[in-house]
C-alpha cells in the first residue's frame, strides 16, 4: 500500500475510475462487456506520432575509414562508463574483475611495430602453404614483427562462419576460384565492421592462361564496390610442377618434373605497401573492434541484471491491471485505469534503465504501444486465444469481465517486455536521455516479444496464474 501511495497518478487513476463506475451504476444497469480488449480502447487516444518523431531506423556503424587515437580513447571511456554502471548496480558480479583486467590492457598503448595477420578461407584453398611461403619469402625480410595465424577452415560442420566477434589487424581471405555466395557474405560482414582484408585467388596455375584472365576478371566484377581492385591478387602459393623434356644427341628424350617458384609477387608488394602506409590504422582498427566487443559483453551482463529487477515490476502491474479491469465493467473506466497503470509501469521501468520519463511522456508511450498492438493485429489474436481457453470452463467464463481482466494483464506484460527489449537495444554507452527509447523499432520489438510469448503452453500458464489472482476460490477447478 505504501508503494501505491508513492505513485499519485496510479492512485488517482484507479480511484477516479471507481468513482465514475459508482455514479454510472446509479443511472444504468450493468451489462457484460464481452470480449472488448482494453488495449483496443486505449488505441483511440493515439500517440503513434510520438514514436514516429522520436524513433530512428537502426544503422550499421562500421569502423571509420580514418581512425585517430582520440577515437580509440573515446571508446575506452565509454567502456569505463558502462562498467562503472555495472559495478554500481551489481557490485558482486563475478564478471567485473575480468572486465577490469581487459580494460586496463587497452588503456596502455599497443606496440605499433607488430602486426597480426590472419589467413582465412574454405577447406583446401591452400592456407597452410601460403603461410609457409609468406614466412620464408616475405616475413623473414621485414624489420617489424609480423605474426601470421591460420583460421580453421570455414564452411565445415565444426566451423560455421560466425565472424561477429572476429578481430585481426589484417585478414588474407583465400579463395580457389570465382567467389561463392557464402564467401561474399563474409566479405560483406568484414566491410560492415571495418575489418581490413585482402582477397586472394590462389591456385591460378591450375588454369590455362586464357582461363586465368577470364576468372580473375569475373572475380573482380563479383566484388566490385566491396573490395578495391588493388586489394585483389591472383597467386599460386604452390604451383604444380611442370614437365621438362630434354632431347639427347643420340635421339633419346629425358623427361622430369621441375618445381616452380611460388607466384606471390603481387601479394607481397601489396602487403609491403599496406604495412608501410596503413600500419597505425590497422592497429587502431583492430583495437577499436576488440573494445567494442568488450563493451557488448559488459552491456549484456548489465542488461541481465536490470532485467532481473524489471520482471517483478512488470508482474506487479500486470496483476494490478488484470484485477482493475476485472472489477470495472465499463470500457471508459478500463481506459482510464489501464492508462494510469501502464504509465506508472513505463516510468518505473525507465528508472531501472537510466531513462527519465515524465508522466506525460509515459501516457503518450502507453497509448503508442497500444496503437501498435492494434495495428499489428496482436490484440485480436490474443483476445481470441484467451477467450477460447476460458470457454473450456463455463463456470469461469461467465464471470463478468474475466476475458477483459486476463487480457489486460497479458497486454500489460507484453508492453513491459517490449520496453525491456527496446531499452536493451540501445547503444552500450547508455547515454541518459529524457524519455528517449533509442533506435529500436517499437513495432518490430512488439512483434518479436509477442511471438516469444504467444506459444500455447506460455499462454495457458499465464491464464492459470491470472485466474489464481482473479478467482482464487474457483481457480483449482479450472482445466486448460
Amino acid at each position: 500500500m505504501t508503494g501505491l501511495l508513492q505513485r499519485p497518478i496510479l492512485v488517482v487513476g484507479i480511484g477516479l475510475s471507481l468513482a465514475l463506475w459508482f455514479l454510472d451504476s446509479l443511472q444504468h444497469s450493468l451489462s457484460v462487456l464481452g470480449e472488448i480488449s482494453l488495449f483496443t480502447l486505449i488505441s483511440v487516444t493515439g500517440g503513434f506520432l510520438w514514436f514516429q518523431s522520436r524513433s530512428r531506423t537502426p544503422e550499421i556503424s562500421p569502423t571509420p575509414t580514418r581512425l585517430t587515437r582520440d577515437m580509440v580513447q573515446n571508446a575506452i571511456t565509454q567502456v569505463d562508463t558502462i562498467l562503472n554502471q555495472l559495478i554500481t548496480e551489481a557490485p558482486n558480479s563475478d564478471t567485473i574483475p575480468r572486465f577490469q583486467v581487459e580494460i586496463s590492457r587497452w588503456k596502455g598503448e599497443r606496440d605499433t611495430e607488430s602486426l597480426n595477420i590472419s589467413v582465412m578461407g574454405g577447406k583446401g584453398v591452400g592456407k597452410t602453404t601460403l603461410i609457409q611461403v609468406l614466412q620464408s619469402e616475405w616475413i623473414s625480410r621485414q624489420t617489424q614483427t609480423i605474426t601470421v595465424k591460420e583460421v580453421p577452415a570455414l564452411f565445415t560442420e565444426v566451423n560455421t562462419p560466425d565472424l561477429s566477434r572476429f578481430t585481426s589487424d589484417l585478414v588474407l581471405f583465400v579463395t580457389a576460384g570465382d567467389i561463392t555466395d557464402s564467401e561474399f557474405q563474409i566479405l560483406s560482414q568484414f566491410n560492415s565492421v571495418g575489418q581490413r582484408f585482402l582477397l586472394l585467388w590462389n591456385k591460378q596455375d591450375q588454369y590455362l592462361q586464357t582461363q586465368q584472365a577470364q576468372i580473375f576478371h569475373q572475380l573482380c566484377q563479383r566484388v566490385e564496390g566491396l573490395v578495391k581492385p588493388e586489394d585483389i591478387s591472383a597467386i599460386a602459393s604452390a604451383p604444380n610442377p611442370i614437365k621438362v623434356r630434354q632431347h639427347q644427341e643420340d635421339g633419346g628424350i629425358n623427361e622430369w618434373l621441375e618445381n616452380q617458384t611460388p607466384q606471390i609477387k603481387s601479394l607481397t608488394e601489396r602487403l609491403t605497401q599496406i604495412c608501410r602506409d596503413e600500419k597505425q590504422q590497422l592497429v587502431w582498427g583492430n583495437t577499436l573492434r576488440e573494445i567494442l566487443n568488450l563493451k557488448l559483453d559488459i552491456k549484456n551482463v548489465l542488461n541481465a541484471v536490470r532485467r532481473d529487477r524489471a520482471l517483478p515490476i512488470i508482474e506487479k502491474y500486470q496483476w494490478i491491471a488484470a484485477a482493475t479491469a476485472f472489477a470495472n465493467p465499463l470500457p471508459a473506466l478500463d481506459l482510464l485505469t489501464t492508462t494510469a497503470i501502464s504509465t506508472q509501469l513505463i516510468v518505473d521501468l525507465g528508472a531501472i534503465y537510466q531513462q527519465k520519463f515524465t508522466l506525460e511522456q509515459g501516457k503518450t508511450i502507453a497509448a503508442a504501444l497500444a496503437s501498435q498492438m492494434v495495428k499489428l493485429g496482436l490484440v485480436e489474436v490474443s483476445t481470441q486465444t484467451i477467450t477460447h481457453f476460458l470457454k473450456i470452463n463455463a463456470i469461469t467464463f461467465v464471470a463478468g469481465g474475466l476475458v477483459q481482466g486476463v487480457s489486460a494483464g497479458y497486454f500489460t506484460r507484453i508492453a513491459g517486455l517490449s520496453l525491456i527489449e527496446s531499452f536493451q537495444n540501445q547503444d552500450a554507452s547508455f547515454d541518459k536521455g529524457e524519455g528517449n527509447l533509442g533506435d529500436a523499432s517499437i513495432g518490430k520489438t512488439l512483434q518479436k516479444v509477442f511471438q516469444q510469448n504467444k506459444q500455447i503452453p506460455l499462454m495457458q500458464s499465464f491464464i492459470k496464474q491470472a485466474l489464481c489472482h482473479l478467482l482464487p476460490e474457483s481457480s483449482q477447478t479450472v482445466k486448460l
